[in-house]
This record gives structure tokens, sequence and C-alpha cells, in this order.
């Protein structure tokens, strides 16, 4: 078991669901109701993983939590990294916000909302980023229908 792994579960004991260890990276999965506790911990000392890089969403419409989304995180003091995983659920998908925590998690919650339709709880502003304002359902959802418009060519022989 890893030494971050084992500083989280002490810190907020029943959070952490899974540890994965590859290339010299941990990823924790953590449970949805216990993310915000877990992302204020890492943020401050003894971790210190001020600097939340990217945020990420996938979609496995097979499984029962469906949407996972990953929070990846980087420390200026040291240089290590660490991944936050969480289950959003299917039905209506949710997950408390980040922001608070790492400001830098507004647009990156937006994109995933926009395209995932992953609710964020608390974000300042949750709206469409990317898609326009008036846009149909959330483009990166693999049940999201493919096609696209028909094009009429007049110049057509």
């Amino acid at each position: 078991m890893s030494e971050v792994r084992a500083i989280v579960e002490g810190a907020c004991p029943g959070a952490v669901v899974e540890a994965i260890e590859h290339r010299g990276e941990l990823t924790l999965g953590i449970r949805a109701d216990r993310l915000l506790e877990v992302a204020r911990f890492a943020a401050a000392a003894p971790l210190a993983f001020a600097l939340l890089s990217d945020l990420t969403c996938a979609d496995f419409p097979e499984l029962p939590g469906r949407f996972r989304v990953a929070y990846h995180l980087f420390s200026i003091e040291d240089g290590s990294r660490l991944r936050l995983r969480a289950w959003a659920g299917a039905d209506s998908p949710e997950l408390p916000s980040v922001v608070e925590v790492w400001p830098t998690a507004n647009w990156h919650e937006r994109e995933v909302y926009d395209m995932f339709g992953v609710h964020f709880r608390n974000h300042p502003d949750l709206c469409r980023i990317l898609m326009p304002l008036d846009w149909e359902g959330h483009p990166l959802r693999r049940d999201y229908p493919l096609g696209g418009e028909e094009v009429e060519f007049t110049d057509a022989v």
C-alpha cells in the first residue's frame, strides 16, 4: 500500500474504495459522497496537491455507475501526481463541485457538464461552455445519436 493511500485513508476512513498504482502514479477510487472531503484533504498539507491539472469523464453505459470522473492532481512542492476517481451515477449523474478547493475546476466541471451531463452540486456557474446554449443533449455520451446534417449540393450531376 502506498504512503499517500495510507495518509488519505487515515484522514478520511472509508472514503477510498480502490487504489491502483501504475508506472509510479497512484489512482484512488473515492466514494462520491466523500469526494469533497478527500479533495480538501489532498489540497492541504501534508499532501499539498495544490494544482488540479485536469478533470475528465468517461462514459461506461454498461456499468451501474456509468460516468466516472477523474481529477488529475499535481504537487508543486515535490512534483508528484495523484488521480482521484469517483462514479457520478447513471440516472441523474451528480458529484459535488471542487471549485472551492481548486478554482481551476470551474471550467473543467462546466466542460464535463456540457459534454456528458454530469451535474456538479454547488458549482458557481454550471452552464454550457463548448456547445451553444440551446443545444439538446450531451455529445460525448455513448448513447448520443451519431450522424450529421444532410448537405444539398447544387452542382450535383
